[in-house]
């Protein structure tokens, strides 16, 4: 507050908890190591579309990259997923703490009362498993219905999303997220690559949600 936005005593700030409550304050002072404030009013935020996305793993920064911009759009939980095509196999404990951290430090950026939970990674069969019943559950499939028709049909569900690895899932894992309830959804005419289609689809279900509904049309 006082380096980077270089605020002064008597600046208002938003504070935000990570679990929905967010508070109104004023800086009082400054420390050499810490700021107080004096809070002034707090508020209790309800989250109205709960989003969850699985991922197969992918390589490197492009999975930071994807935990991050998914914190940012929104997403309530993230699944790292290893799949029969995965090319990264493991996710140690060093790794997964940076994708908390990463999660805790785009809810700061945006101002989101809620932090992004990562899970511990797992095989996309306890995905399947965990996330069955979901109101609206998709698996991104090149050539399928578009996602966005269906988000709009379920615009205020819980969502979940399973995008797949660089070679895709295969037609086991297909037949059965089919059986779990999920439905093949698609992201446009192009393949793209793990890290974008899980971005478009978290952008797609946040459009769907903010767009209003007319008078008198269906949901």
């Amino acid at each position: 507050m006082r380096r980077v936005l270089r605020l002064a005593p008597g600046a208002a700030v938003v504070l935000v908890d990570g679990v929905g409550t967010e508070y109104r304050a004023r800086i009082k002072e400054f420390n050499r190591s810490f700021a107080l404030v004096e809070i002034l009013s707090r508020r209790q935020n309800v989250r109205l579309a709960r989003r969850t996305l699985g991922v197969a793993m992918i390589k490197g920064w492009r999975m930071d990259f994807v935990v991050e911009k998914a914190a940012e759009l929104g997403a309530a939980e993230f699944w790292p997923l290893h799949c029969a095509r995965s090319v990264v196999r493991e996710a140690g404990a060093e790794r997964v703490q940076r994708w908390r951290r990463l999660a805790v430090a785009a809810a700061k950026q945006c101002l989101s009362p809620f932090v992004m939970e990562i899970i511990p990674a797992c095989s996309f069969g306890q995905f399947l498993e965990q996330t069955r019943g979901a109101e609206l559950a998709a698996i991104c499939r090149q050539g399928a219905p578009p996602l966005g028709i269906l988000a709009r049909r379920h615009a205020r569900a819980a969502a979940v999303v399973a995008c797949g690895p660089e070679g895709d899932f295969t037609g086991e894992e297909l037949e059965s997220a089919a059986r779990a309830g999920f439905v093949a959804t698609g992201l446009g005419p192009y393949r793209l690559r793990s890290e974008t289609a899980a971005l478009a689809a978290l952008s797609v279900l946040a459009d769907a949600a903010d767009t209003p509904i007319a008078p008198g049309a269906r949901p």
